[in-house]
């Protein structure tokens, strides 16, 4: 009998509460990186390659629900149950803004041109900050019909896509008229939402349900029962030819995207699976759990279509990994931040001396 092969994922501890959140930075000069969000009130930043801690923004007071950086991977951006929305120097952990709500914010975005940032949650409003004027009073589009659960940009930021904890469907609001210009029914309230890299498809998830919308014509394409309740679901961006989910079951699941077929069953978180996400060049995705831990799963060796395809977009041999040296500069200056301050202190304390 052939011995299966088991997936050994890279483990990332730090967290000491659940993972509700996972953000990919697109691929930076300086590598990918990979935002995490958590009860602990502590969201972490990652190179998103290897897993390795490169610091930890701490500021919250509130469990954070929801994180993301910006297309440069330069300010990242936290929602948090402290009734406030962060942003942050993603390269020192300072804190640049704080926007503060009536209510638990559960979700935020920066916007593709990294100007403005979405925000809702539990109050009902879907917010926009002007990142260039954030003193000035943020634009509130039409009032959300329930609390907003997840919230993100499409259309080159011409319309915003939100759901709802207490109710199914996604709305579809023009950010210029600030109405909601289309609904995309499901049963139950959606859980997960993501535009895809390409920007041809919206992936949700709702109950045990997976689908993928038509994000310019918002048809449905196709639809899945999943085995479980999934929270969260993650479409492969080079191909498009798989999906990620993750819930109930304590699995990440692989499945087909042609046929919803499932393709690899990866066991080895200890609760619930709260996110899931593939990183920008689709090489591997990670999972957030009840369990507090973080972790990266290989997506495997290509098939030979997708070899093929790579091979004439002239793709393969390209890839650009990041130097130490360039990423151990992201990293000076963030976690030895507190060391350089105390530095600065003790020079100051020989000079009054």
């Amino acid at each position: 009998m052939e011995k299966k092969k088991v997936a050994v994922p890279l483990v990332c501890h730090g967290h000491s509460r659940p993972v509700v959140d996972l953000y990919y930075s697109p691929i930076t000069p300086d590598g990918f990186f990979l935002i995490s969000a958590s009860k602990d009130s502590s969201p972490m930043l990652r190179n998103g390659e290897t897993g390795d801690w490169i610091g930890t923004f701490e500021g919250h007071k509130g469990a954070v629900w929801s994180c993301c950086l910006d297309t440069n991977a330069l300010r990242a951006a936290t929602a948090s149950a402290d009734f406030s929305a962060k942003v942050w120097d993603a390269l020192t952990g300072d804190v640049l803004h704080s926007f503060e709500h009536k209510h638990i914010v559960r979700a935020c975005a920066f916007s593709e041109d990294t100007h403005l940032l979405l925000t809702g949650g539990v109050e009902k409003v879907i917010r926009i900050y002007d990142l260039n004027r954030p003193d000035a009073p943020p634009r509130e589009v039409d009032k959300s019909p329930g609390s907003v659960r997840t919230a993100a940009w499409l259309h080159s930021d011409q319309t915003i896509l939100s759901s709802c904890t207490d109710m199914g469907g996604v709305r579809l609001w023009d950010v210029r008229t600030g109405k909601i210009v289309q609904t995309l029914d499901t049963k139950s309230s959606v859980t997960s939402s993501e535009v895809s890299q390409d920007g041809r498809y919206i992936t949700t998830a709702d109950g045990s349900t997976v689908k993928f919308w038509d994000a310019n014509y918002f048809g449905l394409v196709k639809s899945y029962n999943m085995p479980c309740t999934v929270e969260s679901v993650s479409l492969e961006p080079k191909f498009g030819n798989k999906f990620i989910a993750g819930g109930e079951d304590m699995w990440v699941h692989v499945f087909d995207f042609h046929t919803g077929d499932e393709i690899a069953c990866n066991k080895g978180h200890h609760g619930p699976v709260h996110c899931v996400r593939f990183s920008p060049g689709g090489e591997s995705y990670a999972s957030g759990s009840e369990d507090g831990t973080i972790r990266i799963w290989q997506t495997g060796p290509l098939t030979n279509e997708e070899s093929e395809a790579l091979a004439a977009n002239g793709a393969i041999g390209k890839v650009k990994v990041p130097a130490v040296e360039e990423v151990s500069r992201k990293i000076e200056g963030f976690q030895i931040a507190d060391e350089g301050k105390s530095k600065e202190k003790e020079e100051a304390a020989a000079v009054n001396e």
